[in-house]
């Protein structure tokens, strides 16, 4: 069997439209992260603490030191689209996150869009 990588993996091709709810321009996040009032992973300490130390899907409970093992999913794949109340996201452990991108991935391949 294949040694699991969670490497940096293929980024989502879905266009940013800026004016749509929680989705904001590159200029935006730039001038976001250097007011200091945005950073990249503020979102994941947001979902972590809206949903909880838990998998969304195989439903693993996760203790504080363990939290790192925790992900933030993107439900829609973009990973700008970052609205307050958490609709985009679910907690996801390291491996149910690997699991659903390789299922997306293996469909394009058999849909021959790869």
């Amino acid at each position: 069997m294949g040694r699991m990588t969670f490497g940096p993996g293929r980024r989502s091709r879905r266009e940013n439209k800026p004016g749509q709810p929680g989705n904001k321009t590159i200029k935006e996040i730039v001038e976001g992260i250097r007011a200091g009032t945005l950073s990249k992973d503020n979102y994941r300490e947001r979902s972590l603490t809206l949903h909880g130390l838990i998998c969304a899907r195989c439903g693993r409970e996760f203790t504080s030191a363990q939290r790192q093992l925790l992900t933030v999913h993107h439900k829609d794949g973009n990973h700008l689209n970052n609205p307050p109340d958490g609709s985009n996201w679910e907690n996801l452990c390291a491996y149910c996150h690997e699991d659903i991108h390789s299922r997306e991935l293996l469909g394009e391949y058999l849909k021959g869009k790869k």
